[in-house]
Formats: structure tokens, sequence, C-alpha cells
């Protein structure tokens, strides 16, 4: 029997994935370089320089090494290319035809079990017999991504008070004192600037975000999200067809339970449900997901020891690759599918607003039990006082928040008009990979003003902002077409990055740039909304 093409395609495909979770060969190896972690049994992480150390340990192999750029105190940050075929540009890897997996580790630097788990995955599988996973996916590893904050070392008692160790790791924040998770709308870091021109040159399918969860005492040894913003193209894939099959394989593969991101709304009552974080993009995986691509968030459980964390961490980080290598073709197919789509502009009304809800049924949640000791000290490390761990589970029955629906939506336009002189607002525009236009064909459209009713300016300072919140409405400029104006520039939603562009400009959105205040100046002296909506008029029709 004649076996087609097609089929046997996917057979060593799927081979390929089995072979990438067998048992790695080169970790018992005697000359295999160690981690930090590793050579300390599991007593330290790593400093920069460790990093670094191990890094050019591997230099002998078929890797591509390079810096995605610096951090504000002038380090750089690393990142290490692993395939088969070796790749060192963008048009190479897109000329194989394959995933491209884009996986960052210490984004908040006192959660390091990302960095060691992605530095230990690099070295097993550049050095595992082949055909390996390598065969048929790219992977981006970026170790270290806030270098910075990783070498402000003290005591977990003051930088992580809940983890169950290391005794030395970083902070949470970057030299200049912002969270680089809450940084990827304003961009205000050069480690985000660096992140973004990685996304806009190599175009990740699959982006992995490796944390460690604060907080609630479950009984998982990895929690995970997909992107949250209900308006992400892939969202419902992410978590609706790869997640349960990750989650099997955590289980059956590598014996951890894992479970949504989330922690318990009350300790004491825990029947009141399990909630997970925020739908914003300034988180790295919500933003990747208005990129119109598939995102993951990983959290090993803080309170488990340091060991067990780099292990689930990296067991998951190996099986999403193992699983993008298995439905490489359906993955690129849907990417495509969604970049066509936004492009012509094939897609529901943007969600500016939305409220965490339920999934359908209620869940089984595992939870640690807790024991009043009446004490008004702390038993250990981020045990709340007057409790103590026990190290016995129970199984309850809750709502569990994984997802958000719109509170507020907003159909989408032709595009939008700025001015060429707010050259921060388009550079902003362009750093994020959004064409902006000075010479466009079309010259007519019905053109729109945003008039504002009222707005709210946050008191509280946060990431060096007070943010704001605008409520209004669009209303047609003498409500019949009219010229586009000479000389503005326009920013089309009919292309690659149309539904992140609308996201930024829109006034009313929960996370836009007029959230971080980019266009305060105007609205005090009374100009009022300096961005237009268009809707285009091609020979007398839209």
């Amino acid at each position: 029997m004649t076996i087609k093409p097609l089929r046997a395609r996917d057979a060593i495909i799927t081979l390929l994935a089995l072979v990438a979770c067998v048992p790695i060969l080169a970790r018992t190896t005697l000359n295999s370089p160690k981690t930090r972690a590793e050579a300390t049994g599991f007593r330290e992480t790593s400093r920069y320089s460790d990093v670094i150390a191990f890094i050019d340990s591997l230099r002998d192999r078929p890797l591509t090494f390079g810096s995605i750029g610096k951090t504000n105190e002038g380090r750089e940050i690393p990142y290490i290319i692993a395939s088969y075929p070796q790749v060192s540009t963008p048009d190479e890897a897109r000329a194989l035809k394959r995933p491209i997996v884009y996986v960052q580790g210490n984004i908040h630097a006192g959660e390091v079990e990302g960095k060691e788990a992605l530095l230990a995955l690099v070295r097993d599988l550049s050095a595992a017999p082949r055909p390996n996973v390598l065969d048929s996916i790219i992977l981006i590893a970026v170790p270290i991504y806030n270098a910075d904050g990783n070498e402000r070392f003290a005591s977990q008692s003051i930088n992580r008070s809940s983890q169950n160790g290391p005794e030395l790791v970083g902070v949470r924040q970057n030299a200049q004192g912002l969270d680089l998770n809450r940084d990827y709308i304003k961009a205000e870091a050069p480690e985000t600037r660096a992140a973004l021109a990685m996304f806009n040159a190599w175009d990740p399918d699959i982006f992995v975000d490796l944390h460690t969860t604060d907080g609630s005492y479950h009984g998982y040894a990895l929690t995970y999200a997909p992107p949250l913003h209900p308006s992400s193209p892939l969202g419902s894939y992410a978590r609706d067809s790869m997640l349960p099959l990750l989650r099997s394989r955590m289980r059956s593969r590598h014996k951890f339970e894992t479970f949504d991101y989330g922690d318990f709304i009350s300790e004491d009552t825990l029947s009141k449900g399990w909630a997970t974080f925020d739908s914003r993009p300034r988180f790295g995986t919500n933003y990747y997901g208005l990129r119109g691509r598939i995102s993951f968030l990983s959290e090993a459980y803080s309170h488990d020891p340091f060991e067990k964390r780099i292990a689930s961490t990296y067991a998951f980080t190996r099986e999403i690759l193992s699983l993008a290598a298995e439905r490489s073709g359906e993955i690129l197919s849907r990417n495509a599918m969604a970049a066509r789509a936004l492009a012509a502009r094939e897609r529901q009304p943007l969600v500016l607003r939305a409220r965490m809800v339920a999934a359908p049924q209620p869940q089984r949640v595992v939870a640690e039990f807790m024991e009043k000791t009446g004490d008004t000290l702390r038993s250990a490390p981020g045990v709340r006082r007057g409790y103590r761990r026990t190290g016995r589970f129970q199984t309850v029955s809750m709502p569990v928040y994984d997802r958000f629906e719109a509170t507020l939506s907003q159909d989408v336009p032709s595009g939008y008009l700025v001015s060429p002189a707010d050259t921060a607002l388009v550079r902003l525009l362009r750093l994020h990979g959004i064409s902006v236009e000075s010479d466009f064909k079309v010259r007519r459209g019905m053109v729109y003003t945003f008039v504002v009713d009222s707005a709210h300016r946050e008191t509280r300072t946060f990431q060096g902002h007070n943010e704001r919140r605008i409520f209004g409405s669009w209303v047609r400029r003498n409500f019949t077409e009219m010229n586009i104006p000479a000389g503005m520039l326009y920013v089309s939603t009919s292309q690659p990055r149309g539904l992140l562009a609308q996201y930024l400009l829109e006034p009313m959105s929960d996370d836009g740039l007029a959230t971080w205040n980019f266009f305060d100046s105007q609205l005090k002296s009374g100009v009022g909304y300096p961005v237009s909506r268009v809707e285009l008029i091609y020979n007398g029709m839209n």
C-alpha cells in the first residue's frame, strides 16, 4: 500500500515530537555543563556572569548566539536560537516553514526557575540524539530578560518572601524601577523595546513567558494561562485545544499536576472560587495575543522546593515545544488565517473593556489544608499569621474565573489619522510593528472626531504614570465625506498589527495609549483627542 506524502510527513512529525519527550541522555553526561542551580545542589541561582559563562560553554554546538539589546545599565540581553538546520536570520527561519517558539525567562528576576530551566533545556536539546524536536521547530531562548534586576541579589525574605528558596534572588523590577510585565504597551524600558524589535523581526508563532506564582496554597506544580484579552484571535485555540492536551501530558509523562493560573478568592471560604489575573495587554502574554499569535503564561508553584519548580517549568516548556512540532502545520495555518483575517478586517468589534467571568461549569480545585495555630507570628515565610501548612490536600468544587467578556466594544474603522508632528506617537506605533503611512492613495472618506464627555486621572502613581480613563463618543465631522487633510499620517487597520493599532489608538481602551497619558497635554489644553477615525471611500463605496 502506498503511503500518501502528507500522511508520511504527519507520521514523521509525530515521531519527532515523541522523541523530544524521551528522557534526554545529555543531562547525565559527565562533561555536560551545569547551571548554577545544578552545580550547587539547587541552593543558588545564576548571577548574570553565570548565565553568560554557561552560554559560552555551548558555543561549540550548532546554535546561534546573540543579544536582543541592552538593559538600562548596559548589560547585553542574550538569546540562543536552536534548530536543525541552524538558522541565524529571520529569513532563514521563515524558509524552513516551521513554528518559531520564543521562550523568555526572568522577566521578574526574583522568579528564577525559568532562567535555570531554559538554560538546561537548550543544553539538553542541543546534545540530544537526532532526530528530535529541533528538526521540527525553531526555538528562540531568552533566559535572563531582566538582567539588571537579576543582579540586585538579596535574601528571599526581602525580595521573594513567599518563595521556597533559593536564599538569594534578584528583584521584580528592572533598574528603572519598572515592572517589565506591565510595560508592553507604553514600552518605556530598553528591555521592552528590544523585545518588541525581536517580535517584529522574527514574528514568533508562539510566545512563552516563564514565571513563579505568588499567593495561594494549592495542589499544582505549575499553573498556566493563554492570552486573556477576549479579542485575541487565537486565545480560544490556546485555551481550549492546546492547554488541555498540555495538562494531560504533564500528568502522564512527568507526574506533575497543573491547572489554570489563579488564586483563591477567599482562603477562608474556598468555595467562593478561583480567579485568574488581568486581561489587559500591558502583560506580555495578553499583548502577544493581540498581535494575532499564540502565547502561554507559565507559573511554577512558589511554595514547592526550587528543584521541583525548575523541573516543572522545564517539563512544561518541553511539552510546548513538542506540541508545536506535532501540530506545526495546524499552528502555521491558524496563524496565517488570523493574519489574513486581520488584514481584511474580517473580525468582530474590538473589546475595549472587559470583566472577568467564570467558566461554564464549576470545577474541582485542589487546595492545601491550612491549620489555625493561634500564634501572632508567621509559621513560615509567606504563610498567613496564625496558620501553618499541613501537607494535606482537599478537592473543592468552585467557580473558576478564567476568562473575560466584553463590557465595551468598538467596530473596526478603516484606520486612523495622526499628526506627523506627534513624533513620539509615531515612533511608538512603529516600535510595535504598526505601519504608519505618509503617502496613501485614497484621499476621501468619512472622518470622525472623538468628543470627550469626561476623563478621570488616577491619583495613585503606577509605573511612573497616573492612569487616565476617558469617556465620550465618535462624531462624524461635518456629517459628510471630506478630503483627508494633507500631511496627515494614516494608520490602517488592514494590516497584520491592525488589531493592536486599533486598541492602542482608541481613547476608551482600558490599556491603550490614552491610559498611559500619551495625549494628556492635548486634553489639558482643550485641543481634544488628537487622533481621528476614518472610513475611507473607494470609488464611492466603503
